[in-house]
């Protein structure tokens, strides 16, 4: 039966020591809560190219990360300890995100998802924040090389969307397109929160610690408008969602005050958005730190289900990639 297709990596676990705040059990406790959830296909991911991964960060990062030879300080930035596992659950996390999106676009699915991935601090030239390669920015790359292929019109460029809601401004994808007019970067986010010293994004909104449901939502619904309104008749022909639960009142790194209802509705918005214009969608869970796990799991499973319940909705679906949607 069709089913949305989730991809994940969670098989690929980090060797972290004792009392690491990294939250390491919720991709396996996601990926079970998945499997419960009828309507949802489980892909393992492969993982990413060295090519592919070139396509938005620097040859000398990737052998860094690949090779193990990552500084002590960038091993430091990023919060992680270098490991085999590190390099290849990062490769294999880019490459759920690809997976995703190519069955959102190319496959012409509309909807689906990483139950990883949202690695947005990572720059083009290094790591940061839990982030070790920028997912997003090597699919949205990618994404553009293959509708090229396809495209009926020489030299239209697939025009992408980023939706970032993960609670923390996504510093790394808005550097890497900072001059890359063809990929637009949308972001809320706390204003007080990590990173400290934020990138300019197209768009970045930021929401003041104690943020609760209402001034969430309406900021988000002006953010959205805005974005559209920038597009003008050329609307994106792909968008990647970043549906970080870490706005959640639970949430240790937030510091923002949403209830689990108002970010099941933010969920509910972005989709509608997109769906009501036919625009393609690749989920990642991004963020998600809450005090107690189980919080933040039945929050990443509740985005998954409004996922599902957008590609059902679908107002099209076909063996490819619908030609309309070349910009």
């Amino acid at each position: 039966m069709p089913a949305v297709q989730v991809f994940h990596s969670d098989r690929f676990v980090l060797p972290l020591p004792a009392g690491h705040p990294f939250p390491m059990a919720k991709y396996r406790l996601l990926r079970e809560a998945a499997e419960a959830l009828p309507g949802l296909r489980l892909i393992e991911a492969s993982p990413a190219t060295e090519g592919e991964l070139a396509l938005a960060h620097e040859p000398a990062w990737i052998a860094a990360v690949l090779e193990g030879t990552a500084s002590a300080a960038q091993q430091r930035e990023i919060g992680l300890p270098w490991s085999p596992a590190l390099a290849e659950r990062s490769r294999r996390s880019v490459g759920a995100t690809i997976g995703a999106a190519r069955a959102a676009l190319m496959q012409g699915e509309g909807v689906a998802a990483n139950l990883a991935g949202g690695t947005h601090h990572a720059y083009a030239h290094k790591g940061s924040g839990y982030c070790v390669f920028n997912d997003v920015a090597v699919a949205a790359r990618l994404m553009q090389a293959e509708w090229h292929r396809h495209a009926p019109r020489p030299g239209r460029l697939l025009r992408v969307l980023v939706i970032d809601l993960d609670v923390h401004q996504g510093n790394g994808t808005a550097a890497i397109f900072r001059d890359d007019p063809s990929v637009y970067t949308l972001s809320l986010h706390g204003a007080r929160n990590f990173p400290f010293r934020k990138e300019a994004g197209d768009l970045d909104v930021e929401l003041p610690d104690g943020c609760t449901d209402g001034p969430y939502l309406q900021a988000l619904d002006a953010a959205l408008d805005q974005a559209w309104a920038a597009h003008g008749d050329r609307p994106p022909g792909l968008a990647f969602y970043l549906a970080g639960a870490d706005p959640h009142e639970n949430d240790r790194l937030g510091r923002l005050s949403l209830s689990a209802e108002g970010l099941a509705e933010r969920d509910r918005r972005v989709l509608a958005a997109l769906r009501e214009r036919g625009i393609p969608v690749a989920l990642a869970m991004a963020g998600g730190y809450g005090r107690d796990l189980a919080v933040t799991v039945s929050l990443q499973r509740r985005t998954l289900v409004e996922a599902l319940a957008c590609w059902r909705a679908w107002p099209r679906r076909s063996d490819g990639p619908s030609m309309e949607q070349s910009r």
